[in-house]
């Protein structure tokens, strides 16, 4: 019978069952969706045979809310949910957020901070030897000493933080059902330590063969370059065909052991995996306090791949995801949207369909399914591969299937083009077709910036790039004979941008007569390239040194000069553009970002923070308001003789 999984012992019982074999603690509300971690691994277990229960959300200041069914068979998995606790509690100013997506009714705090790390040891009070595999995008991207930013400090792996036995990292799919069968099979935990995509921990490496040995704990902390080295080594070691088993020492008799990462699945793997039997929604349990908000943006959307060979440097994908595409058939997915186009909520508009990057469906070259991904070199990056394959005809076809889909009025396409790989296209026809049948009215693109040393450091093309597919995306539109726009996501802050990239961004904004409602300030999250430049302050890449904006203010200031049309945000431009000797953009020409206050003594124009004289401009551009003021002091003396001769007429 298709049903949730228990949430409760007395579901266990209605089942028939007497202890279960996995108990899955999660810090997210329970949505049995395929768009949620949680719901994949324990559909993957029970169709493997495994009775799987849910823990959800527990009071991690009641070590009795762990044991809700007693001890399992084989162990417990943790995680944090479908983000890291971090950032779903702070924003990058590390101000608490307000609310919680993953939540019923969006309430915040019902999971702590570190919530991997808290969930385990709240395990360990009660189960001392009971196995704990950890996994989801915290323990994935935290599998190894890293940078945090919240505390501002490096901290060691979250395998020996947490206490946990094993740590799967990445998908998760292969690696979660050879641990099961592991244990089913009688094998110790402690010798598990073979599984490609997970994390271990030894006492020796007598049994580690094949292995680059890592920078160790205390080299990592003695000197933020032994960071930045061994971090590179790690982003080189993320292909499941070439990498190497890593080692990271913390002492003589402790050692955190990465093996390579699990194979990518196949077409028909992953179509498996979405075939389970999800109920595709929240527990309704939850109805009564406004179900799960995170649930709207998925519930009619359809995921056709997984993976990104874009290789952004603030982007973790590479960590947890990997560069090679996997994608799902049509069949699959066509199939999956016949299980939603016929409900009752479903208004004839599918969400999304794609992934990490929307328009990729195949791996960037051929060589890849076999040899794996270049090491040090990216696909689209700092210009295309000449091995590269850019074809949109299978996405099209896919599109064109479910736009002819019954009670299907549109087809949106929301997580993302990726316009370098489009523009590279010779073939228009899905620039096209995405123009004419997914765009309504705006068409979100990410250039992230538009100065070409920060798009250096962010892993990003040329602004040249951006700027020949938004010419080609407004011919296109013309033609089609609609008014369409481009809304870029931009991002402030990013290592290498000086107050001068900033200005540079903000001019480009100004002529293009858009001011952005939202902007990204860049948050340092675990395992990213730009995460370790602000760490170490070097390219790990390169060792080169990077600029690094930290101050708050600064930051402040950079992400105003996006939103410089903001009155709120005009003494910080102000300040940002005399710190830059940038006085020249403020005035009242076509090219000035804010204009002066009132002030006789003020000075504007270029090098006005050096000079002691107006500049013309100036004195040419005075306000409407002063020139006011300057003739009805010049007409007293006119007005007080025209009040005199009416009096003297009175008299008369």
């Amino acid at each position: 019978m298709k049903d949730f999984l228990p949430i409760c012992k007395q579901d266990m019982l209605d089942r028939g069952w007497e202890q279960l074999d996995f108990v899955y603690v999660s810090g997210d509300a329970y949505v049995d969706h395929p768009s949620f971690g949680h719901a994949i691994i324990t559909r993957i277990l029970e169709s493997h045979g495994y009775k799987v229960g849910m823990i959800i959300q527990p009071d991690w200041k009641d070590k009795n809310s762990i044991t809700e069914y007693g001890e399992p068979r084989l162990g417990f998995l943790v995680s944090s949910g479908n983000m890291d606790s971090m950032v779903n509690h702070y924003s990058v100013s590390k101000k608490k957020r307000a609310n919680d997506a993953f939540t019923p009714g969006g309430v915040m705090g019902k999971r702590p901070d570190y919530a991997t790390v808290v969930y385990c040891n709240l395990i360990r009070q009660t189960y001392k030897k009971t196995p704990i595999i950890i996994g989801g995008i915290e323990a994935s991207l935290r599998r190894m000493a890293h940078y945090d930013y919240w505390s501002n400090k490096l901290k060691r792996s979250i395998l020996l933080d947490s206490g946990a036995d094993i740590l799967s990292y990445g998908m998760g799919e292969r690696s979660i059902v050879e641990i099961a069968e592991a244990l089913d099979g009688g094998l110790a935990v402690e010798d598990i330590t073979y599984i490609d995509g997970t994390v271990v921990k030894v006492k020796s490496l007598d049994s580690v063969y094949d292995a680059l040995v890592l920078e160790s704990w205390d080299d990592l902390k003695a000197d933020k370059l032994n960071y930045a080295k061994s971090f590179y080594t790690q982003y080189c070691n993320t292909d499941p065909f070439t990498s190497k088993r890593l080692v990271e020492p913390y002492s003589e008799h402790l050692y955190v052991v990465q093996n390579p990462p699990s194979k990518p699945l196949t077409q028909s793997e992953m179509d498996r995996v979405y075939s389970l039997p999800y109920m595709r929604t929240y527990h309704p349990s939850y109805e009564a306090l406004g179900g799960v908000p995170a649930i709207e943006e998925v519930k009619y959307s359809l995921i056709s791949n997984r993976g990104c060979f874009g290789g952004c440097s603030f982007c973790a994908l590479t960590f947890h995801q990997g560069r090679i595409i996997q994608t799902r058939s049509h069949e699959s997915l066509i199939a999956e949207a016949k299980q939603f186009i016929w409900d009752k909520d479903f208004k004839g508009y599918i969400h999304d369909v794609g992934g990490p990057t929307a328009n990729f469906r195949g791996p960037s070259c051929d060589k890849q399914l076999t040899k794996g991904v270049c090491k040090n070199r990216q696909c689209l990056f700092p210009t295309s591969c000449k091995n590269l394959k850019v074809d949109h005809k299978d996405y099209l076809k896919l599109l064109r299937k479910l736009r002819e889909l019954p009670n299907v009025k549109k087809v949106f396409i929301r997580s993302g083009i990726r316009f370098d790989y489009l523009i590279a296209d010779k073939d228009d026809t899905f620039f096209r077709e995405l123009c004419e049948h997914h765009v309504s009215g705006q068409l979100k693109v990410a250039p992230e910036h538009v100065a070409d040393p920060v798009l250096q450091m962010m892993g990003k093309p040329d602004n040249s790039v951006y700027q020949a597919f938004t010419k080609k995306y407004k011919q296109i539109n013309e033609k089609l004979g609609k008014k369409q726009f481009l809304v870029p996501y931009l991002m402030s802050s990013h290592p290498g941008s000086t107050m001068k990239e900033a200005i540079a961004l903000a001019e480009y904004l100004r002529d293009l007569g858009y001011m952005p409602e939202q902007v990204q300030d860049f948050y340092p999250t675990p395992s990213t390239i730009s995460t370790c430049m602000y760490y170490t302050g070097v390219d790990p890449r390169t060792m080169k040194p990077v600029y690094v904006p930290k101050n708050p203010h600064e930051k402040a200031m950079q992400r105003a000069l996006i939103q410089y049309r903001n009155p709120k945000n005009y003494d910080l431009v102000m300040e940002a553009l005399k710190s830059a000797d940038r006085m020249d953009l403020v005035g009242f020409d076509k090219h000035c970002l804010i204009r002066p206050r009132p002030d006789k003594n003020a000075v504007y124009g270029k090098g006005a923070g050096k000079s002691t004289g107006e500049s013309k401009r100036t004195q040419k551009n005075t306000t409407g308001s002063q020139k006011r003021q300057n003739v009805a002091e010049k007409n007293v003396p006119k007005k007080k003789k025209a009040i005199r001769n009416v009096h003297k007429k009175k008299s008369k």
